[in-house]
């Protein structure tokens, strides 16, 4: 049996008409409250009116495409907590991992079966709900990462970071001076009901690495990664 959060809202974005009636009629089921938007900009246009839990994207799509979407979605700290889900007929490894560097929560590649995206969706939103038991950890040297508000500060200045680097920075930072693997990584941020490729955590660190700089995050070649404690 699935826990689902309650009442959760769920908005599909794909131009193709008879996608989003067969992802409707699916997520319907469930028991989700569902929305649709035939394109990037009616979905950026109807986020404020129906505040979704999680955005099922498609990636081609005209006028705005689904990684415009999601990098126009992330920018907004209202959306800090909104899934992404990325629902599309590509499946190259560039595609897959511009949506993750866009700050996509999870990337699906049609078709597929209804019974395996309502899972899928269940497990994100599982997550979304799950209450973490980690320790807060003091304040170091220029940098401060507040867990209750969802907020990173470096050397005073406030860094806005996507939920899912917000919460890698956090776990590694709950570990000063270890060496973390990979897959503990993976199970512990993305966790094991979602299956995420190889590069996942590359990029998010490369992107945490572009905001917050090198010093924070070491690589530790064939193993994993380390937050240095300073």
């Amino acid at each position: 049996m699935y826990i689902r959060s309650v009442m959760a809202h769920i908005l599909i974005v794909d131009d193709e008409l008879d996608v989003r009636e067969i992802l409707k009629y699916n997520l319907s089921k469930e028991g989700y409250s569902v929305d649709e938007a035939q394109d990037g900009e009616e979905a950026l246009a109807k986020m404020a009116q129906v505040k979704p839990d999680l955005v099922l994207l498609d990636v081609m799509m005209p006028k705005l495409d689904g990684i415009q979407t999601c990098e126009a979605i992330k920018e907004n700290p209202t959306y800090s907590d909104v899934l992404i889900c990325f629902l599309t007929a590509r499946a190259e490894d560039y595609s897959q991992i511009a949506g993750l560097e866009a700050g996509g929560d999870d990337y699906l590649t049609k078709p597929i079966k209804p019974k395996i995206l309502v899972t899928r969706i269940h497990a994100l939103l599982r997550r979304k709900n799950r209450q973490t038991s980690e320790i807060e950890i003091p304040a170091m040297t220029g940098l401060v990462i507040d867990k209750d508000r969802h907020l990173v500060h470096l050397e005073g200045k406030e860094i806005q970071l996507p939920r899912k680097e917000f919460e890698l920075l956090y776990y590694l930072s709950t570990k000063p001076n270890i060496v973390i693997k990979r897959d503990t990584i993976l199970n512990k941020v993305w966790g094991t009901d979602v299956i995420v490729g190889d590069r996942t955590i590359d990029v998010h660190v490369r992107k945490l690495r572009e905001k917050i700089g090198d010093s924070y995050i070491s690589t530790v070649k064939g193993v994993g990664y380390k937050f240095n404690r300073k």
